[in-house]
């Protein structure tokens, strides 16, 4: 196959010119020798190690084999080949060798760029679910009655894997007509109960005795002096009332005071729309002498025991405070409800039907051209493209059915009916790219302005374009670099650019993978939801400040700073932090700056019940490194961690493992790294001993380099893998921006945007602006078989 440099992008068509005028063929004599001295004899046509064979290969015309010459170029860069206990070439001859090799690949791909070609991509459920609360103005999560998501090169936003099934189908209409009703409102719809419940704690510990309640707000729209509860977001169909019921725990002796009931009710008018609804607990000291319903629950005076407060909010403001006997755990309750709607006043005025309805009919005859101007409206949003009249007219028909139903019909159930097969069409539900017409197979060319619009909001918003977007998309603005510059700065300063930094980062870091862990109370007492919580944020807001805040994305390894609260900050041994709110503090520690000193990432990577020097070790060479280890052999023993006797160290327990040849290969790389992190126990807090033996927190690579402790591996990573991180960070920002895997034909365009990006400090968003004027994210190949024209 055959690319040319001349396709229809001026800048890079520039870069080609000038490589092709200035680029001189380095000598390939010293390669091909290099590599016939240290590479031949393991990778050949007869050994073929690791699937890899250099025979015969000439390293004059590297384009004719671009993909194994990359692999050889990321293995000798990152000093992995040759095998440790093999002839190496010095330093400076395997740098020349890299330097030449890499100047090669990049030019061959400049003159013979393939930006490759993404599949279909089916919305995951975040993205479905932004898409919603953005077309709707209907922010209820409805992606999570989806199925979960597959993941593919660590992200769940991988096109190849985001497949299509019969459940997955159902569910899809389910929600549209779930989502459609709630936006639309329908006067008619029936009563319901929905329960809601405060999150479970892990259960406590024999060894650490009760635990002590601790004034931790679990949101921050509930009041400042809350401490636990509950705060959701609840979607009021209509105008009407609705009832709140607080059920309370029954075990709680009174002593000769009579119990306050079983249920606590309340019942209330609430509009229309996406409401805040906070039930919490506040300290005896925080209520005001007098206050609704101070006493009238309990009928007589107050018990002989410690007093709670249950605060019932809707909005923010205070809708009933109730007076309640407290439990060994503080002022308790078991779920609370919220039933309706009773008395329906209307459809009312919220958010959604605003968005919808930008027009209203006066007349018999008014009603169709309104609502083909609706369905244009929202059809256009929804498609991320020109709205034309063949996309309207099958939803015009699916108008009329609704607006002539018998007995129900009215132009409001027709304008639902149409939004619900919008919200089920593909041209909704998927990400699908057309190539041009008459393109020649193979061919590499611009993606449209609208297709760009979508790739860019998914990027950084997880979600669809909005006007802005779609205003440059059609007047062909978008594409032009310094309109495009100026979008990617608005989009990062947009609120809703939160979802790039929850969903990126929680799958970079693994902040996600928190929510499924269950450490082992007897190990580890400390640990609750309220601590895995405070976890979540700390790395969450310490992301989101090095992305705000334009700082290197090496301080992601040993930033001075970090988020805290009350709690965390005792876990971790920092002074003078009090309260549940987080705020920056200076990292003096040097044990504990950056990713790897923090809770969330050294729980992840351990077990239940103990450390894990493999899993550190593994998640710092695949997330930071770039060069993760193979997937283990099989029949592998699995680690006696402290032996039959259960004296040994983890250090002395992998030294046994490390016994067998077979496994001695991979550990020799992950378990120096993970050892220097031994000092963090199973959960992150700092040890000095392990099994009572103090703790030897030193390593040493294959290739002889010795460390010790955290501060030794940040100082190491920022060293002499420098380059290696950034990189690894780039490729796997990369992924997450373009939806499918780095390949091959895509590093000579992300070393691109390295030495972009290094021109301007190294920030993150740095990169994304460098990724988006990359050939990789604005073009696309077409295939080679030109019967098939849609991205499949």
């Amino acid at each position: 196959m055959v690319y040319k440099c001349a396709f229809r992008m001026p800048v890079i068509l520039a870069a080609c010119a000038t490589l092709a005028s200035a680029w001189q063929p380095p000598p390939s004599s010293a390669r091909n020798a290099l590599t016939n001295k240290y590479c031949l004899a393991c990778h050949n046509d007869k050994s073929k190690t690791a699937g890899v064979s250099l025979q015969g290969l000439d390293a004059a015309n590297v384009g004719d084999n671009a993909a194994v010459w990359e692999k050889v170029l990321r293995k000798i860069s990152a000093k992995q080949m040759p095998p440790a206990g093999l002839p190496h070439p010095d330093d400076a001859t395997a740098k020349a060798f890299t330097a030449s090799l890499e100047t090669e690949l990049d030019h061959f791909a400049a003159l013979h760029p393939n930006p490759g070609r993404p599949t279909i991509h089916r919305l995951n459920r975040a993205e479905y679910s932004n898409a919603i609360r953005d077309l709707l103005a209907l922010d209820i999560n409805p992606g999570a009655s989806l199925p979960a998501d597959d993941s593919g090169y660590g992200f769940d936003n991988i096109g190849d894997v985001l497949s299509l099934s019969p459940i997955l189908i159902e569910r899809y209409m389910s929600a549209a007509r779930m989502v459609s009703r709630l936006a639309v409102g329908d006067p008619d719809v029936k009563p319901q109960v929905d329960q809601f419940s405060p999150e479970k704690d892990f259960p406590p510990s024999d060894k650490a005795g009760p635990r002590v309640p601790r004034n931790e707000r679990i949101s921050d729209d509930l009041p400042f002096d809350s401490a636990g509860g509950l705060a959701i977001q609840y979607s009021f169909p209509v105008d009407a009332e609705y009832v709140f019921k607080i059920q309370l725990p029954v075990d709680v002796a009174f002593g000769d005071v009579a119990p306050p009931p079983e249920v606590l009710e309340f019942r209330a008018p609430v509009k229309a729309g996406i409401r805040g609804v906070g039930l919490t607990f506040i300290r005896s000291g925080a209520v005001p002498e007098s206050f609704p319903g101070s006493h009238e629950t309990h009928g007589a005076a107050a018990p002989p025991r410690a007093i709670g407060h249950l605060d019932l909010r809707l909005d923010g403001v205070r809708l009933k405070l109730y007076e309640v006997p407290a439990g060994p755990r503080g002022a308790a309750f078991k779920n609370l409800s919220i039933g309706g709607p009773y008395n329906i006043a209307g459809t009312g005025d919220s958010a959604s039907r605003q968005k919808i309805f930008v027009c209203k009919p006066v007349t018999l005859k008014d009603e169709e051209p309104c609502a083909r101007k609706i369905l244009s409206s929202i059809g256009r949003r929804a498609f991320r493209r020109p709205f034309t009249e063949t996309d309207l007219k099958p939803l015009l028909a699916v108008y009329r059915i609704g607006r002539h139903e018998p007995q129900v019909g009215n132009f409001d159930r027709g304008v639902e009916m149409a939004l619900r097969a919008i919200l089920v069409s593909p041209e909704f539900l998927f990400r699908m790219e057309s190539d041009p017409a008459g393109d020649a197979p193979g061919s590499v060319h611009r993606v449209s302005d609208f297709e760009l619009a979508s790739r860019l909001s998914f990027f950084l918003w997880s979600s669809i374009p909005d006007d802005t977007l779609l205003k440059l998309a059609e007047t062909g603005k978008l594409k032009d670099p310094a309109v495009l510059a100026q979008q990617v700065t608005r989009m990062l300063d947009d609120p809703k650019s939160k979802a790039f930094v929850k969903n990126f980062s929680g799958q970079y870091l693994f902040v996600r993978n928190l929510a499924s862990q269950r450490p082992d109370p007897d190990q580890f007492p400390a640990y609750d939801n309220n601590l895995r919580h405070s976890f979540e944020q700390e790395s969450t807001l310490f992301f989101n400040a090095i992305l705000r805040e334009n700082r290197p994305v090496t301080e992601l390894i040993d930033a001075k700073f970090s988020f805290v609260n009350e709690r965390l900050a005792e876990f971790y041994g920092i002074p003078g932090v009090h309260g549940p709110q987080f705020r920056r503090v200076a990292i003096t520690d040097p044990n504990r700056g950056g990713i790897l000193g923090q809770g969330s990432l050294l729980t992840v990577t351990s077990y239940p019940n103990r450390t894990s020097v493999v899993q550190r070790g593994k998640w710092v060479l695949e997330n930071l490194l770039g060069t993760p280890p193979p997937p283990p052999p099989p029949n592998i023993p699995s680690l006696d961690a402290h032996g039959k006797d259960g004296k040994l160290t983890m250090r002395q327990a992998l030294e046994m493992h490390r016994a067998n040849p077979v496994c001695a290969s991979c550990h020799s790389r992950m378990d120096p790294i993970g050892f220097s992190l031994e000092n963090y126990d199973g959960v992150g807090a700092w040890r000095e001993k392990d099994n009572g033996a103090p703790i030897d927190a030193s390593g040493k690579l294959p290739d002889g380099t010795v460390f010790t402790g955290p501060a030794g591996l940040k100082h190491l990573l920022l060293t002499q893998h420098h380059d290696e991180f950034v990189s690894t960070f780039t490729e796997k920002l990369l992924t997450y921006a373009l939806g499918r895997g780095v390949e091959s034909y895509d590093r000579p365009a992300m070393r691109a945007i390295v030495r972009d990006a290094a021109k301007h400090n190294e920030t993150i968003p740095a990169l994304i602006e460098s990724i988006v004027k990359s050939p990789q994210f604005q073009m696309r190949r077409t295939p080679e078989n030109d019967t098939h024209k849609e991205s499949s």
